[in-house]
């Protein structure tokens, strides 16, 4: 069941690009982007992060709000970490924080939780500022060759005539 998952929104839409004609370079930096922005530990904003990056790079949107969008589980499991990270960076005392705590202060209401953390929210975008550009940089490094390579398999497969499995030409 995961592994359909992953095929149909992942896998799939990647060569669905690659087919498309798009530079396989340009899809490991729109992934590269909509994870590292994806996972910044701000509620709402790595939308309008990969958005701006989108335009402004002239990446793939789909892909990287596609990644953006599967990469929220990991966002806020790594919410803490980065506002430890930001209390180390800057010498200040860790807050009381908890996820079932962050929670009851949103049921209470958005502008509520925003200026009870307020503090919070600055050291966790402090900690993703230095740990967010070189994770995108790494996750470039790493995709790049894997969708060089998945291009050159789409390629053959499209000469061939014959179709990539769940896909037609």
């Amino acid at each position: 069941m995961l592994r359909d998952f992953i095929r149909r929104r992942v896998f799939e839409p990647i060569l669905t690009l690659l087919r498309l004609g798009i530079a396989p370079e340009k899809i490991a930096l729109s992934l590269a982007f909509g994870l590292g922005l994806g996972i910044f530990p701000v509620l709402g904003l790595p939308t309008i992060l990969c958005t701006v990056a989108a335009v402004s790079l002239r990446l793939n949107f789909a892909a990287i709000q596609l990644v953006n969008y599967l990469a929220v589980p990991l966002q806020l499991v790594l919410i803490i970490p980065f506002v430890r990270w930001g209390e180390y960076l800057v010498n200040a005392a860790p807050q009381s924080l908890s996820i079932s705590g962050g929670l009851k202060l949103l049921a209470a209401g958005a502008v509520s939780a925003v200026i009870v953390l307020w503090s919070a929210i600055l050291h966790a975008a402090l900690g993703w500022g230095l740990a967010g550009p070189p994770f995108i940089y790494l996750v470039y490094l790493v995709l790049k060759p894997l969708v060089v390579k998945a291009a050159r398999k789409s390629g053959r497969a499209r000469r061939d005539g014959h179709a990539t499995p769940g896909f037609s030409a």
